[in-house]
């Protein structure tokens, strides 16, 4: 089968565990760039992105876990919150004391400072949720308890879905807002197939990505659940995993 995409994700996948991107990685993406392999990463955090992972890499990106797909600097792929669906959600964890972000290009509206938290986010500010009036791409709260994630379930809006990460966060986006079906809208975009596609992955965000298209690598790192529905394992990411199944498998072909 002839590889015409890879989709990575970012955190815990290209990403090593101190946040940065090894030069064999970044070697890798650019060999099979100058194949002419469409290359893209697929992740839950904004466009801020790039500031860890240079543009320049890549031919296509998907933020928010799906609610937004951009193939350079055209948008191809997009599925909003309005803020009606999620201002009930945001006014109930505010009262049970959880900080929580709407957050819309870029732009962090939050209960607290999230540029103070979190100094790479440069864009942020401390709201009234009702008095909030923008169109979301994603909800995220940070959930220390399982009194905390309850909290969450029990308000989360129609039409809308959580996930929770490992690293204590709570995402709500459309149900729309997937990373396989931002993907889809990229490979339709270049002519790709589905088949043509390999991605990589390592939470649980990533398992519907790792079974939709042909080649589903987990890193070595990767959640046991990641891990049971992919078609390979390679290295983990402080490893240059993904590096060495690119090297193995499409630069030595």
């Amino acid at each position: 089968m002839q590889i015409k995409m890879i989709v990575t994700d970012l955190d815990g996948t290209l990403l090593r565990d101190d946040k940065t991107v090894s030069e064999r990685s970044f070697s890798a993406l650019a060999k099979c760039r100058e194949r002419g392999i469409r290359i893209v990463y697929a992740t839950g955090r904004g466009s801020s992105a790039a500031v860890i992972v240079p543009s320049e890499y890549f031919d296509g990106y998907v933020w928010m876990n799906g609610a937004t797909a951009k193939a350079g600097n055209v948008l191809v792929y997009q599925k909003l919150l309005q803020i009606e669906q999620v201002r009930g959600l945001l006014l109930a964890a505010d009262r049970a004391g959880l900080r929580i972000v709407a957050e819309r290009d870029d732009w962090h509206y939050g209960n607290f400072n999230v540029t103070e938290e979190w100094p790479f986010l440069k864009q942020s500010k401390i709201v009234d949720f009702n008095e909030l009036d923008i169109e979301v791409e994603k909800v995220y709260a940070i959930v220390n308890t399982p009194e905390d994630v309850k909290v969450i379930e029990r308000h989360l809006p129609d039409d809308t879905y959580a996930y929770f990460s490992r690293d204590g966060f709570a995402m709500v986006m459309h149900k729309e807002a997937v990373k396989s079906k931002a993907v889809v809208a990229l490979a339709d975009h270049w002519g790709v197939k589905r088949e043509e596609v390999v991605a990589f992955g390592d939470d649980i965000n990533d398992i519907e990505l790792l079974e939709f298209f042909g080649i589903g690598v987990a890193m070595g790192n990767a959640l046991d659940e990641t891990k049971t529905v992919a078609d390979q394992i390679c290295d983990t990411n402080d490893n240059d995993g993904m590096a060495k199944w690119l090297e193995e498998n499409v630069l030595l072909c």
